[in-house]
């Protein structure tokens, strides 16, 4: 691989590399809805670099053969993806644990049945808001709340088990106590509270989806109480803004360590905004094996354990706790993928960065860059 400008050399073999625990297939970046919040990357694949039904189905097999435990159905809108349940019942024939991450908007009671006697699991709805004005402004899709409900009755009908994510901007922060009640109503047993993650088309809406410190510190005191008040009947996870935090989170539970993601094409990445560090190689399943590139890709070994760490992360006691955080934000704040996270307090950076959050939130821009796709359908 290419090196990256000021790293140390990358000790493979002195790594202990365990199977990863999920893999996450972004089936297709095909989907009705623009979110200006998508993780997508900018460039979008089109529909006919897509792997086919056959190469999904070996992908399948050989993550069960190296010892993957949950595979995460995802897109854009896996379920533009006809072949879905087909896909689903494979999984679940190789011992997978399936989950479905999905906007909703394209499952009737006819999809969710099908997927359900494939043996789906579970499936995770995205709001991006409880209104239609609200759900219309960050996802440029009208009627698309009452489609979510829908597909939400749908998939509770045909007995998969359901959780919300519900997306937290500065525009919806306000009804956050209401979308406990959404969650409750819609019979789902966990929420997530996920404020965006600044990849893809979040990062370039950043100053447009930011929420005040004002607001981040209100969330957490009603996430608080009805985390008290909700337990044992609603599980609920909270993840705020990473530009807040003092601390970063783990990539993924470490960069190569539990968890690999593919891109529609068929692309294998360490995460799903890797291929922003222009550094790396990234491999196809089309030219090596899922095992070969989870063991031996330049990609997964290059920020794989402690070697590459700046100084201060390497003497750092957090260092097997949060794996020197996130690699794709280092590169987008700091400018080096060999950085230290600059959501980190440690970092030089870190004061600058929360100015920055600051700032932008109290801008108060509405001005959005609404996903785009233009690939016509398989």
């Amino acid at each position: 691989m290419n090196a990256v400008p000021g790293s140390p050399p990358v000790e493979a073999a002195a790594v202990a590399i365990e199977p990863p625990l999920a893999m996450l297939c972004e089936l297709t970046h095909r989907c009705p809805l623009r979110c200006s919040y998508c993780s997508n990357p900018v460039a979008l694949e089109g529909a006919s670099h897509e792997l086919s039904t056959a190469e999904w189905q070996d992908l399948l097999s050989q993550a069960a053969r190296l010892g993957v435990l949950q595979v995460h159905f995802s897109g854009g809108e896996p379920t533009a993806r006809r072949d879905l349940p087909v896909l689903v019942r494979h999984a679940v024939e190789q011992g997978l644990y399936t989950n479905l991450i999905t906007s909703g908007v394209l499952v009737d009671q006819a999809m969710a049945d099908r997927l359900a006697e494939a043996g789906l699991e579970h499936a995770q709805i995205g709001f991006p808001d409880i209104t239609e004005e609200g759900s219309t402004l960050i996802t440029a899709f009208k009627g698309g709340l009452a489609r979510k409900y829908a597909a939400a009755a749908a998939l509770k009908q045909a007995g998969v088990a359901l959780t919300m994510n519900a997306v937290i901007t500065r525009h919806n922060v306000e009804r956050l106590p209401q979308m406990f009640e959404v969650a409750q109503q819609i019979g789902a047993r966990r929420i997530e509270v996920a404020n965006v993650q600044y990849y893809g088309w979040g990062l370039l809406n950043r100053a447009a989806l930011m929420p005040s410190p004002q607001q981040l510190a209100w969330m957490t005191g009603v996430v608080t109480e009805a985390r008290a008040r909700l337990k044992g009947q609603l599980a609920i996870d909270y993840v705020i803004p990473d530009y807040y935090a003092k601390r970063p989170k783990a990539c993924l539970g470490g960069w190569g360590r539990q968890f690999l993601n593919v891109t529609p094409s068929g692309t294998i990445l360490p995460c799903h905004a890797a291929e922003t560090l222009k550094n790396l190689s990234f491999d196809s399943i089309r030219d090596r094996s899922l095992a070969d590139i989870w063991l031996h890709g330049s990609a997964f070994a290059a920020y794989r354990g402690d070697a590459w760490m700046p100084k201060g992360c390497r003497s750092c006691e957090h260092k097997e706790t949060d794996w020197g955080g996130c690699r794709c934000q280092a590169l987008a704040l700091a400018g080096k993928a060999d950085a230290m996270d600059p959501t980190c307090e440690q970092s030089p950076l870190h004061a600058s960065v929360r100015a920055m959050a600051e700032q932008e939130a109290a801008a108060n821009i509405n001005t959005m860059t609404y996903r785009t796709f233009t690939d016509t359908a398989r």
